[in-house]
């Protein structure tokens, strides 16, 4: 059975080649993006496109045919591309955020937000914290996927503020490293703050704030490393900065000084970072919860393209 779905290109991708956008909107490889552009199971508004290379416009009309012979592995609804609802209840909401989507609106992204696609599928948030970020209790960056928990009630939200805070949520990663570590585990404790030589970057810093970063080689790759990284605290790009703090800068990752000839060969627009296990206390329950998720198809192809070499 083929997947056969129709959205507007966001805003956020304006000007990107179709091939790009497709890899970015549904979670799918570079690679895999280009055959079905190519195989003219990629439309926009009702055209296939002239070539790989077209580009995008907001507001267009794309629809996709994803051939059954890669289904999207997964059980929870839909509610806008590559985004799915893990769990709902009156207190909480998980969704899994792909590649792409930004946690809330915020000055320099006018792009599609979770808090944006969570409105849109009548998931109702309380107004908590501030106007721009209700519910919002932690964030990934946008070009990390995985797990994310929003705070939907006003008695969920401080809790759930406080469990990040004294750290009793465990947040678990999968990220691919150039090189090779040594130690294979370790900890790595370095404050974090903004760089002061480049914008939208952030360094180790004798000034930065507490950081540790725990992690350890599941499996050593062609020129890489598959990493388990659990963080103790949360601070932005952390684990893009721990990495890199030892010279082995996470694959598809230049910002930090990843090689981008890697990234070309393995197919990725993006870093190789995936929140692939979210588990606390649920703040009215108390009970443990734990929510998982699977490798989105481009980070897969490019890991299976690593351990091929």
């Amino acid at each position: 059975m083929t997947d056969v779905r129709t959205v507007p290109v966001p805003e956020g991708l304006a000007g990107e080649r179709v091939d790009v956008g497709v890899a970015r909107m549904f979670g799918l490889s570079r690679t895999r993006a280009a055959e079905l552009v190519s195989a003219g199971a990629v439309e926009l508004d009702g055209r296939a496109p002239s070539s790989r290379s077209t580009r995008l416009e907001p507001g267009m009309e794309l629809r996709i045919e994803i051939p059954a012979d890669r289904p999207a592995v997964t059980v929870q609804p839909l509610i806008a591309p590559g985004m799915r609802l893990v769990h709902e209840d009156d207190d909480i909401v998980v969704v899994d955020k792909p590649v792409g989507v930004a946690a809330h609106p915020s000055q320099g992204w006018d792009g599609p937000t979770v808090l944006g696609h969570l409105a849109a599928a009548g998931v109702r948030i309380a107004p908590v914290g501030p106007p721009e970020r209700h519910g919002i209790v932690s964030r990934l960056d946008v070009g990390t996927s995985g797990l994310m928990v929003v705070a939907r009630s006003e008695r969920a939200y401080p809790v759930l503020q406080d469990a990040f805070r004294t750290r009793t949520v465990d947040k678990i990663y999968q990220a691919v490293s150039q090189g090779h570590l040594d130690p294979a585990r370790g900890t790595i404790d370095a404050p974090i703050g903004r760089s002061p030589h480049h914008d939208y970057k952030y360094a180790v810093l004798s000034t930065g704030k507490p950081s540790v970063t725990h992690y350890e080689v599941l499996e050593p790759l062609h020129g890489a490393d598959l990493l388990r990284v659990k963080l103790e605290t949360g601070r932005t790009h952390q684990i893009r900065v721990h990495t890199a703090a030892l010279h082995h800068p996470l694959v598809g990752d230049p910002l930090y000084g990843a090689d981008p000839r890697l990234a070309e060969r393995v197919g990725l627009v993006r870093q190789w970072l995936h929140a692939m296990e979210l588990s606390f206390l649920h703040p009215v329950s108390g009970e443990r919860v734990t929510f998982t998720s699977e490798l989105p198809e481009d980070l897969s192809h490019a890991l299976e393209v690593l351990r091929a070499g």
